[in-house]
């Protein structure tokens, strides 16, 4: 008698969390993507040129590091590698 409960209370409990996943994702594109309570996307989340402006941007900066180091997380201390 108890491994039978123990089946039913599983086929409950996966079923329940199945249907409130279900229930949030569609709960989730109903207020994000049709928009249910007024509101727009914003041009900058849209517009191409302006991701293409904004990637070329990024790109365009210089990448600068320190040297490598490596990390010792028993005593807490960072050495820096010395180019050999």
């Amino acid at each position: 008698n108890t491994d039978r409960s123990r089946a039913m209370s599983g086929k409950y409990i996966i079923g329940s969390l199945v249907g409130s996943l279900g229930i949030a994702y569609v709960s989730d594109t109903i207020v994000s993507d049709k928009k249910i309570f007024g509101g727009t996307v914003c041009k900058t989340a849209t517009d191409k040129e302006w991701f293409q402006a904004t990637d070329a941007k990024f790109q365009a900066w210089p990448r600068v590091a320190g040297p490598p180091v490596i990390m010792n997380p028993i005593s807490r201390q960072n050495f820096i590698v010395k180019d050999p």
